[in-house]
């Protein structure tokens, strides 16, 4: 559900961003659009699938400040008496971006904003009381 998704992205940090919720309320067909300022951009994601509870799969197509195409994937799976999250992006890199690799770590600033909103999450997961709704 992209609603709970706002709680621990680590991308929702322009108080003045507009966002469009789409599609299915949760699951495989919900989609989340946004645009804001030029610190998160624009885009557009969906849910191409969605198997409880150990893999979700979207579609992430940024407008701006680049445009770029990627699958996004998030693995759970249970390890003893914890859970292990993956969270990955993959997808192809335009000359512009290999251009931009040359003088940044790419792989290292997405990197840490995927590990800020996966401690997040871990977070909320671990309150007590009631959860986040299930997708």
């Amino acid at each position: 559900d992209w609603h709970n998704f706002l709680a621990w992205s680590p991308f929702e940090k322009d108080p003045g961003m507009k966002r469009t919720f789409k599609g299915t309320a949760s699951g495989k067909g919900a989609i989340y659009e946004w645009d804001g300022n030029n610190k998160v951009g624009a885009g557009r994601i969906e849910i191409l699938e969605a198997i409880a509870p150990s893999r979700l799969v979207m579609q992430l197509d940024m407008f701006r400040p680049m445009k770029a195409q990627n699958t996004v994937e998030f693995t759970v799976s249970a390890k003893g008496g914890t859970t292990d999250v993956t969270w990955a992006m993959k997808g192809r890199v335009p000359f512009m971006g290999k251009l931009m690799g040359l003088v940044m770590n790419c792989d290292k600033m997405v990197g840490s904003q995927f590990e800020e909103g996966l401690a997040k999450l871990k977070g909320l997961a671990e309150q007590p009381g009631p959860r986040l709704a299930a997708a």
